[in-house]
């Protein structure tokens, strides 16, 4: 855990942020020491899988049930696709340039890039950097097709032999055929295949998606050390209150039922498809053509 520095911070520097820091007990979310202030915005739980084993001791730690539901949702989509399902690993640098084309195709319909401007980068920096990892062996990118249109896609940066659950995304119309669910389990499989890596990294914040298919959870904190200043202040201040203002919000949402829904609306319904224009001819034809089955 990081301490207050015992040691001025250096000149020019407002101070520090330290990521996924393991934790025993939760922490005060702002404290103050010797001019330092420690603010700690976000404690989560923090999910991996260990890759260490083998498939099919992985899969025994699911229930028969859960075992069952992935097994039919995956079997759906092969259904859905004629039989089988076309899906595609990217590893190397005259892979990368393709991947990021297609997955493109797919974030600028996500609820990621539309609503929170997080989708997968469109720069010729990012793919340089894709480029340059996957000459070094440090990157897997992965991409789930619907006869010839992309459909799903995960972007895998790979650090020590841990696999990090980077960028990610789904076409919002192939929520109900679970496309975002398919393809992880996928990967996953393969991941344990290759043997090559030790963990698979769901990163920083929750959700039920990341606890049901980790392994393994761990307390973890993010946390600023930062010179006190009354601009630092304001700012974490600030910051701190629009957060308790965000989780009243979500608690009261919570309390009258109609948080899922919203979230729901947001990510698949009314205002995703007002912001999402319909599919082009142009790029549709332009996806098949251009993809190499």
């Amino acid at each position: 855990m990081p301490e207050f520095p015992s040691t001025p911070l250096p000149e020019g520097t407002q101070g520090y942020l330290f990521r996924s820091v393991p934790i025993a007990t939760d922490l005060p979310r702002l404290s103050s020491r010797d001019g330092i202030l420690r603010y700690v915005p976000l404690q989560y739980q923090h999910s991996y899988i260990d890759l260490r084993t083998t498939f099919e001791l992985y899969q025994k730690r699911f229930s028969a049930k859960s075992r069952s539901t992935i097994t039919r949702k995956v079997r759906r989509y092969a259904d859905h696709c004629g039989g089988s399902i076309l899906w595609r690993t990217y590893k190397t640098p005259g892979e990368m340039r393709e991947f990021f084309r297609l997955a493109r195709l797919v974030s600028k319909r996500t609820y990621q890039e539309r609503l929170l401007a997080a989708g997968v980068p469109d720069s010729e920096e990012f793919v340089a950097r894709a480029e340059a990892l996957a000459a070094n062996e440090r990157v897997r990118a992965y991409m789930l097709f619907d006869g010839g249109w992309p459909v799903s896609f995960m972007y895998c940066p790979v650090e020590d032999g841990i696999v990090i659950y980077g960028y990610l995304g789904f076409d919002p119309d192939y929520f109900h055929w679970s496309v975002g669910t398919v393809l992880l389990w996928l990967v996953i499989e393969q991941l344990f295949a290759e043997g090559r890596f030790t963990h698979f990294d769901f990163t920083e914040g929750q959700s039920e998606q990341k606890r049901r298919f980790a392994t393994h959870e761990r307390r973890c904190a993010n946390v600023f050390l930062v010179k006190r200043s009354a601009r630092n202040t304001t700012l974490i201040v600030s910051h701190l209150m629009m957060d308790h203002c965000s989780h009243w919000l979500g608690s009261t949402l919570d309390r009258v039922g109609a948080r899922r829904r919203i979230k729901r609306l947001l990510r698949f319904g009314l205002l995703a498809r007002r912001a999402n224009p319909d599919r082009s001819a142009s790029d549709t034809s332009s996806a098949l053509e251009r993809h190499e089955h």
